[in-house]
């Protein structure tokens, strides 16, 4: 697959992104060798190897899912311009 100006033109189109004629010309080989890397990467050779998300082996570390406070509601609403009812209380707004 090549890549032409026209195609470069579209790409930064829809990106939303301003070339002008020479950074698009300049882009042209350059995209040609990033789709030439991607084209080689095609050709290897992947049977028998499993896929992975990383480089090393991850594990997450969990802990236990126990609540460690709470029942700090007074605490927490004593921070609050306006509470009501146990709740914080907000300006209603309607458009």
């Amino acid at each position: 697959m090549a890549i032409d100006l026209q195609t470069v033109k579209k790409i930064a189109s829809l990106a939303r992104i301003s070339v002008t004629d020479a950074e698009a010309d300049a882009l042209v080989p350059e995209l040609n060798n990033i789709i030439g890397w991607v084209e080689q990467l095609g050709e290897v050779d992947v049977t028998g190897v499993e896929p992975m998300t990383a480089v090393i082996p991850n594990t997450l570390r969990l802990r236990d899912d126990v609540v460690t406070d709470g029942d700090v509601r007074d605490k927490v609403l004593a921070n609050a311009p306006q509470a009501e009812h146990g709740f914080f209380a907000v300006p209603k707004v309607i458009e």
